[in-house]
């Protein structure tokens, strides 16, 4: 397979690929999920498809928000994906870098200010996010400190959070 659980033959391919043609890189992702309006149920659910499956995963508010925390909320979803976006490009650059990792545990942790959302203020809804990132290694402490920089700089979870992006939304009414 390669190093790290990290197919790194895949990834040399793809770059190569992408070397010969940008356009490869160029990907598209989609989620649709539904609101579920049954009462006891977690209020939202989404059939997610990946190229080995697909799986149904579901949210529920917290109880103070109107849910019944029968699930992660949606904000625990964004953070697992900041999370497992940063540990795969971590991984990876490793790999590449033909460092074996041993450990590795990434923490996704915001500060949420939820009177905004609650229409009782105008204050930012999320305070600022925070990754802590454990690793042990068979490499020197100044190459897990580039390679955790060159993550900062490459992951597209953190890319989403740190740079503006076009938000288009689109209303259709049945």
């Amino acid at each position: 397979m390669g190093v790290n659980n990290v197919n790194t033959e895949a990834v040399m391919a793809f770059a190569a690929d992408v070397q010969r043609d940008p356009e490869v890189a160029k990907k598209r992702k989609r989620v649709e999920g539904e609101w579920v309006l049954e009462e006891g149920q977690p209020q939202f659910r989404a059939r997610v498809d990946y190229p080995a499956g697909a799986e149904v995963i579901e949210a529920d508010g917290a109880p103070f928000m109107g849910g019944g925390g029968r699930k992660p909320d949606p904000l625990q979803y964004c953070l697992y994906g900041l999370a497992s976006c940063f540990a795969g490009t971590f991984a990876t650059l490793a790999a590449m870098e033909g460092v074996t990792l041993t450990k590795l545990i990434v923490a996704a942790e915001n500060r949420v200010d939820l009177s905004r959302t609650l229409g009782l203020s105008s204050n930012p809804i999320v305070e600022g996010v925070e990754i802590t990132v454990t690793v042990s290694a068979d490499a020197p402490r100044e190459k897990l400190e580039e390679i955790e920089r060159l993550a900062r700089e490459r992951c597209p979870g953190v890319y989403c959070l740190t740079n503006p992006i076009p938000l288009t939304t689109h209303l259709l009414i049945e």
